[in-house]
């Protein structure tokens, strides 16, 4: 589905996170979430009372029981009833949900959330369920194989190599060390990382994402209540999301003609000029993919937060990423950001939202 420049501009207003850590094992989902939500409502001074509809992102497989998404409710608050959505994805889809909801003059402010702990369950069984049922899903493949997959495809095709991996993954390491909720952060050089051992060749061990656990919260407000709650709101330009063939062997693995079209779809002309990029890309290799598919120059700070690959909660990375982006619009360090979100094996589904300082043309 598109973004069609009409109905009121929305924009996101707060914005907050939980560390993300390795492994959350003193609290469950309702405690991980509670004081995020009480974070992002006392930034902007509001409570659950002044939003006009509330949505979640998650995954019960990840919880491992049915319906998990309502006991999450309690850190919200369940009284005095409200409007509520879930969907069963990345935080930022649910994102997308309730900016249609804004967009079509129904409600004023929304609240959304997600939350993911990846360090119970065996992910590689996990993700392998969303797997083609017929061909893929029985060889329970392993997330890692398959993006070792694509990598191989992206150096054979020699778009990259195994040294630009490394240095993709030192940089958001090193960005990282500014990020307070980073998992990971250090200052590696690459040549010191190229010495990691392979996890699956040619990936090492920094091409890939941390096991992390953690939660964020976005308020979203319309018109002129988004300049009530906030100084310099992020103005959502554009937000549009596509979604590629299930079949892996159907698709060149080396491209993401999905981010392409969601980018244009959010109104990104062919180079995306922005000042910040947030890019959901939890292994090294799909970070060049991404940069390319949105036409991204050397300018752009990409991932400045560390990305993915500082901290990767399922379900929630890719709200952190607009997140993040919208962060550096409202404390004046971009004028225009762009966040990434993905889904799915080896760029799969992909949502491209951008930001900017500037009121969308249509006025409040």
């Amino acid at each position: 589905m598109s973004a069609a420049p009409t109905g009121r501009p929305v924009a996101v207003v707060s914005f907050a996170q939980s560390p993300q850590v390795r492994r959350e094992d003193h609290r469950n989902e309702v405690e991980m979430l509670m004081p995020v939500v009480e974070e992002v409502f006392s930034r902007i001074g509001v409570t659950k009372a002044d939003m006009g509809f509330v949505c979640s992102g998650s995954s019960d497989y990840l919880v491992g029981a049915p319906f998990s998404f309502v006991s999450a409710l309690d850190a919200v608050g369940v009284w005095p009833p409200m409007r509520e959505s879930h969907v069963e994805m990345d935080g930022a889809w649910a994102l997308y949900e309730a900016w249609t909801m804004l967009r079509a003059g129904d409600v004023d402010t929304a609240l959304v959330y997600s939350f993911g702990r990846s360090s119970p369950g065996q992910l590689a069984k996990i993700l392998a369920l969303q797997l083609d049922p017929y061909y893929l899903a029985p060889l329970w493949p392993p997330p890692t194989a398959l993006a070792a997959l694509q990598a191989r495809a992206v150096i054979d095709a020699g778009r990259a190599t195994e040294e630009d991996f490394a240095e993709v993954a030192a940089r958001s390491r090193r960005q990282a060390l500014a990020n307070p909720h980073a998992q990971l952060s250090g200052d590696r050089a690459p040549g010191e990382l190229m010495k990691d051992d392979y996890v699956v060749s040619p990936l090492r061990r920094h091409a890939l994402p941390p096991i992390t656990d953690g939660a964020a919260a976005v308020v979203l407000a319309a018109g002129e209540r988004a300049t009530e709650l906030c100084d310099r709101p992020a103005w959502i330009t554009g937000i549009d999301h596509r979604i590629e063939t299930h079949a892996l062997g159907a698709r060149d693995l080396t491209s993401s003609p999905s981010t392409t079209l969601a980018a244009r779809g959010a109104g990104l002309g062919e180079r995306a000029a922005v000042d910040v990029a947030e890019l959901h890309a939890p292994y090294a290799h799909q970070e060049l993919i991404l940069r390319d598919a949105l036409g991204l120059g050397a300018e752009v700070s990409v991932n400045p937060s560390g990305g993915a690959l500082a901290a990767n909660a399922l379900m929630v990375a890719g709200l952190i990423r607009i997140g993040e982006a919208a962060q550096r619009i409202m404390d004046g360090s971009a004028a225009r950001a762009l966040a990434h979100a993905t889904s799915g094996p080896c760029l799969q589904q992909n949502l491209v939202c951008a930001l900017a300082a500037e009121t969308p043309s249509g006025g409040r």
